[in-house]
């Protein structure tokens, strides 16, 4: 063999090698990235759950016809005649809460009657600081009993559905759907005693803790669309105002103006 071939060939045994180096993989190589999915935030449990209620307090008519405010709602209701609304709905993007170390709370949802009256049907969210630490839970609720919350996750960002329904047989079918996480959730249940369907709510409100007002959870601000009273939109119906205010007259939470189905709710103090 010449010594120009003898060249040729460890060349070409040299690149082989060098190839299979290449394409071997190493022991030492870093593994490939995992797929993560963020830990879900805290839940509220049903124990807890327990300990809330939803009702209207403290409502104070300012002179305007439309507008009245109180200590723990702010959003719209559409009042009229007993048997004026037989079903109320709205869709909301969960907030999230800013916490400090004190335990805040804040919840939003759809109801009928408790304007008017002492009885309540309604199903919504929650987003609450208990401890310092942001909290989320679902629920449903018939007064004068508390809320009972759902096994289930929500998330800050979540797009939420309610809706509660009058059966006509005396029971409510309240239903609360969060597509991002892939549930849905109805419970059917006897309506308060003495339910009238006289008003229908949209709210974001201080939740009731242990019998008194919680301060408000810093939820930012909080959009409901395509809400309905009885299939028309709550804008449509000359819906009262409702301004949540502290015991010394300053505003907690301030809804804005109602179009056709859509209206926005925002913080402003936790008392």
């Amino acid at each position: 063999m010449t010594q120009r071939s003898s060249v040729r060939l460890l060349a070409v045994a040299a690149a082989g090698v060098a190839a299979a180096a290449f394409a071997a993989p190493s022991a030492f190589a870093a593994p490939a990235p995992v797929a993560t999915r963020a830990a879900a935030p805290a839940q509220i449990s049903a124990a807890f759950a327990s300990h809330e209620s939803h009702g209207l307090q403290s409502v104070k008519h300012d002179g305007k016809n439309t507008t009245v405010s109180s200590t723990n709602w702010s959003g719209y209701a559409a009042t009229g005649a007993a048997g004026a609304y037989k079903s109320v709905s709205s869709s909301w993007v969960q907030p999230a809460v800013s916490c400090t170390s004190k335990s805040t709370y804040s919840s939003f949802w759809v109801g009928l009657d408790g304007y008017s009256n002492s009885a309540l049907e309604q199903t919504g969210t929650e987003a609450d600081c208990i401890g310092g630490k942001a909290t989320y839970g679902a629920w449903w609720e018939v007064l004068p009993a508390s809320e009972s919350a759902y096994s289930v996750t929500v998330k800050p960002g979540d797009s939420l559905t309610a809706t509660v329904t009058d059966n006509g047989n005396g029971t409510f079918t309240m239903t609360l759907a969060d597509p991002t996480e892939n549930w849905t959730k109805t419970t059917t249940h006897a309506g308060s005693s003495g339910y009238q369907d006289s008003s229908a709510e949209v709210i974001a409100e201080a939740t009731e803790v242990n019998g008194s007002i919680a301060k408000l959870s810093n939820f930012g601000t909080v959009t409901f669309t395509n809400s309905t009273a009885g299939g028309t939109a709550l804008g449509s119906l000359s819906p009262n105002e409702i301004v949540m205010e502290g015991t010394s007259g300053d505003v907690k939470a301030q809804p804005a103006a109602i179009s056709g189905g859509t209206f926005s709710d925002t913080w402003k103090a936790a008392s």
